[in-house]
């Protein structure tokens, strides 16, 4: 190929066929190939890659066509997309968190399709309050004075960091012992900072007692920063105080105190048959905390957002922060969150199930069993070994990391290509299949299966596996992070 023959933006796009992405980003991929190209033919540097290494472009038409279509189709792969989650995680970070179900999906739909009343107040027809019913709502659940929502845990914890220091006082008391990470690499000590709150340690990092606390005030203390450790646990010579007993410290010396719950265990944990207690924002409050904050995607059940309980004076002022205009949730995420916590009041008054994430807590190792049997025996014709096994799946989310819940997967060994190759033809199907690697296979765990993607479950593994196709993949693939399986 010479640069005369450098083939027409309108060649390259025939050749491509129709990709699933809107014209315009096809074009541009197609033209940015083309410059590579005429680069490369007159001597000039082609640049660098969007993975940071050379570029060198073969200008043979068939390979640039190639190029081409291969950007494109990672481009589309990275699209949010549903995807079936057989890795044991419920609340899998990486995956989107808690599912939200049937009831939630029909209140988006309604509310996304139409116009809504959401700040318009019905009943004088002039303008409302925005989420003035899910706060109600939220303020029942966690037996509090009020409630509010902005847009996630760390963004609730700013605001009320940024409120309670933006005056004289700037120092936030905390434990060494709660200097958390968060997941992702976000740091309490970072989240303080960014809030302009000067950071007061007490205690050590295994121990810490009240008497710590109170010596630590002084007139510069803004607030007192409890922090539950919901994403990891300490034992061996460890010695805390309860929140009461930090409650006490508080109130002797007119501090707010705010605790960080994370995880959103609105009921008890022994409720869902796991067996190891997780506080709740009402326990909590019972305790004399003034204001506490956790997550609607966690153990709530619900969708991004960060939960913020207490003292109605407190959450009118934080309110009426300036601040927390750039934080509030949209019409989507007020919707989806309502219809959550309806869910869960009705589950605490009656025998509904609650949201969706709890109904895949509690199904019976016996159900899943029956899944698996059901499976396998689908999949009897694939050139692949099956075997059905007990697994143990996980809360996930950074909750509950010492819990582990009974589970049952369906493993699978292919014959015609290596088990790598097989997770990869999977996360490369329609829909996406995630499971993870162990002991020479690839487990499928049911826990995080959903009953009605069985039948697609099903239909992936054998696309991915026909009689006629060859091994096709010899390299090795990552299948999860440093705090989720998958």
């Amino acid at each position: 190929m010479t640069r005369r023959t450098i083939p027409s933006t309108d060649k390259v796009l025939k050749a491509l066929g129709l990709p699933e992405l809107p014209r315009a980003l096809v074009v541009t991929e197609v033209r940015r190939e083309l410059e590579l190209v005429r680069r490369s033919l007159s001597g000039e540097p082609a640049g660098r890659s969007q993975a940071g290494g050379e570029v060198d472009p073969d200008p043979d038409f068939d390979a640039v066509v190639a190029r081409v279509r291969s950007r494109l189709e990672n481009l589309c792969r990275s699209r949010l997309q549903p995807v079936i989650n057989a890795t044991g995680v419920i609340i899998h970070t990486n995956l989107g968190r808690a599912p939200l179900g049937p009831a939630v999906a029909a209140a988006l739909d309604a509310v996304a399709q139409q116009y809504s009343n959401l700040e318009f107040d019905l009943n004088t027809g002039n303008r409302g309050s925005r989420g003035l019913y899910v706060e109600h709502c939220l303020a029942q659940l966690c037996g509090a004075g009020a409630a509010t929502v902005v847009n996630n845990c760390a963004a609730a914890l700013v605001l009320m960091l940024r409120h309670f220091t933006q005056g004289d006082r700037k120092e936030v008391v905390i434990s060494r012992g709660e200097l958390v990470q968060i997941g992702g690499g976000f740091r309490i000590p970072d989240i303080l900072e960014t809030s302009g709150a000067i950071l007061r340690e007490v205690g050590t990092t295994n121990r810490t007692d009240a008497d710590d606390y109170a010596r630590a005030l002084s007139p510069q203390t803004a607030l007192i920063l409890k922090v539950h450790r919901s994403n990891f646990f300490m034992g061996g010579f460890v010695e805390s105080p309860g929140t009461a007993d930090i409650a006490a410290v508080a109130r002797r010396r007119r501090v707010p105190f705010i605790e960080d719950l994370g995880s959103g265990a609105v009921i008890r944990t022994g409720d869902l048959g796991l067996a190891d207690p997780e506080p709740t924002p009402a326990g909590i409050l019972k305790q004399g905390v003034d204001l506490v904050c956790f997550s609607g995607d966690k153990l709530l059940g619900g969708p991004q957002a960060g939960i913020i309980a207490g003292r109605t004076r407190f959450v009118g002022a934080l309110k009426r922060d300036p601040f927390f205009r750039a934080l509030r949730c949209d019409k989507l995420i007020l919707a989806a969150l309502q219809t959550t916590v309806e869910s869960c009041l009705e589950a605490t008054s009656s025998k509904e199930p609650g949201p969706l994430a709890w109904a895949l807590i509690r199904t019976p190792v016996g159900e899943l069993r029956r899944r698996a049997e059901q499976l396998r025996a689908a999949l009897a014709e694939s050139p692949l070994e099956s075997r059905i096994s007990r697994a143990t799946a996980r809360i996930g989310g950074g909750t509950l990391p010492r819990t582990g819940i009974e589970s049952i997967t369906l493993d699978l060994k292919p014959s015609a290509l290596p088990v790598v190759g097989l997770a990869a033809q999977l996360r490369d199907g329609n829909p996406p299949v995630i499971g993870h690697l162990a002991g020479g296979w690839l487990r499928l765990d049911l826990r995080t299966v959903l009953p009605e993607q069985d039948e697609k479950l099903a239909a992936a593994v054998r696309s991915a596996v026909p009689p006629h196709r060859p091994p096709c993949f010899t390299g090795t693939v990552n299948l999860g992070t440093t705090d989720e399986r998958g």
